[in-house]
């Protein structure tokens, strides 16, 4: 008699299935990049209003795809919508570009921001402490713990899916408790209010003058600006919040691991989507209420939320962030890993990746898929290019949302007789605004950040070749 093959267990329940989405997002943006948002907006009125765009934004795309994942309930998400909306080259160009930059450079930066705010704790951890160097590659002690960490939370997934969950849904729900706390005491706790003031700027959009090579002046007059020079600033504020708001489609990558997944992975992507968005509006209006927009702007180190903190509780505000940070971090990554290693599992099993990838281990979960993520995020973290590759992120994975959300009407079109349990809400009129909105953003990422934006769409071109040698494989091997 042949040895069954394992099989992927369905043991994640609504609410592991949510806390999988709101923890995937949160990670360290929230606590950081409001300063850049506020850098090139200038007022308090388009603080909010770039988070509310980005909220509506990911809460329209979360449930658009409510109705994708109740057609398609199986590992590998977004792959799969696009392979059986467009065609299987559509749908590997954005599994390449998953593995080669969007969830490996995700995890290597989320790791390195657990090590930076470790440091706050145990300064030999820090950045500056530089451990090895070779060459011009110089390896700090806070490279070397986020490795430490992938390689850790990569093993705790190699044993199951119970012991992910277990992580998650801790991890999670503390950073979640912890947030809110911190938002209503900065409300309660805070020595002076800056509220009115702040308010004052509106929605007048302001900017600082910049140096030849483009950096803000800290000390330069600010002046207004509109028409297309506000949409371009709008766009390249929304990077930071955008990458911040990023991963919620985490839950769809392991699809055959939920209960009741046509009914479950829709709900879960609406309530994480949603819980998180009014998280960070409101930490938002909090850093409106406890600094003035100058130290929202140029924070000590941009961390805003350090800046907060220390208003309210002095010099132990940069600890408290620090462990939230932590906290915050480590549950990130741990969803970040455990989602990732599904779509190479899938792409595997349709011939488009390394075949290895494609078998599951004892335990029920793809090991060596999440063994090679391992490897290629601890590279990503060694070279320190991380951060001007999640400038490419954001692109890259906005075009892709577009794409996917377009085939929500291709396939209404292609397959109407396939069921669907959940169909997208507001369709076709909140899809199509979010289709505008993201196309606008990435044509205006072009024109602010042309290296940036071009070099992503030059990673995602390279799937292209790739895309036929596999195809070529396949054929050879079959």
């Amino acid at each position: 008699m042949a040895e069954t093959q394992p099989a992927f267990k369905p043991s994640l329940s609504l609410v592991d299935a949510t806390m999988v989405v709101a923890g995937s997002m949160i990670g360290s943006g929230i606590f950081i990049v409001s300063s850049d948002i506020m850098r090139y907006t200038g007022s308090a009125g388009w603080l909010i209003l770039v988070w509310l765009i980005t909220g509506f934004m990911t809460i329209t795309a979360a449930v658009t795809y409510g109705e994708l994942s109740g057609m398609f309930p199986k590992a590998g998400g977004q792959y799969v919508y696009l392979k059986e909306a467009f065609n299987p080259l559509a749908g590997f160009l954005y599994g390449w570009s998953f593995f080669a930059v969007i969830q490996t450079a995700t995890i290597a930066a989320v790791a390195v921001a657990f090590s930076r705010f470790t440091a706050y704790l145990v300064p030999e951890l820090g950045e500056s402490n530089i451990i090895l160097t070779l060459g011009s590659l110089k390896i700090s002690a806070a490279q070397l713990l986020g490795i430490a960490l992938i390689i850790f939370l990569t093993y705790t997934n190699t044993k199951g899916i119970k012991g992910g969950k277990i992580i998650q849904t801790t991890f999670t729900t503390v950073k979640l408790l912890s947030l809110f706390g911190l938002i209503i005491l900065g409300f309660l706790l805070a020595k002076h209010s800056f509220w009115d003031e702040n308010w004052q700027t509106g929605l007048k959009a302001m900017q600082l003058p910049r140096d030849e090579a483009g950096n803000f002046i800290k000390e330069g007059p600010w002046f207004s600006i509109g028409g297309t020079a506000l949409i371009g600033a709008i766009a390249a504020a929304m990077v930071g919040s955008i990458f911040s708001s990023d991963s919620w489609n985490n839950v769809t990558f392991i699809a055959g691991e939920i209960k009741n997944p046509k009914k479950n992975i829709g709900l879960s992507l609406f309530l994480g989507t949603l819980i998180v968005t009014i998280i960070y509006v409101t930490a938002n209006l909090m850093y409106l209420y406890v600094l003035p927009l100058k130290d929202i702007a140029y924070p000590e180190g941009n961390r805003v939320a350090v800046a907060a903190s220390n208003a309210l509780f002095g010099s132990n505000g940069s600890i408290v962030i620090a462990v939230m940070i932590m906290i915050s971090t480590f549950g990130c990554n741990n969803g970040l890993i455990l989602a990732g290693a599904r779509v190479y599992y899938t792409m595997a099993n349709d011939g488009l990746f390394f075949k290895k990838t494609g078998t599951l281990n004892k335990n029920a979960v793809p090991e060596f898929a999440l063994w090679l993520q391992c490897i290629v995020a601890s590279i990503l973290c060694l070279s320190g290019s991380y951060g001007d590759l999640l400038d490419m992120i954001s692109f890259v994975v906005v075009l892709f949302y577009a794409l996917t959300i377009i085939g929500i009407a291709v396939l209404r079109k292609k397959r109407p007789d396939i069921e669907r349990p959940y169909k997208a809400f507001g369709y076709p009129v909140l899809p199509a605004i979010y289709i505008l909105l993201a196309l606008t953003f990435c044509v205006f990422l072009i024109i602010m950040k042309p290296v940036y934006a071009g070099a992503g769409l030059g990673i995602v071109l390279v799937g292209i070749p790739l895309y036929y040698i596999a195809v070529s494989s396949k054929k050879k091997g079959a």
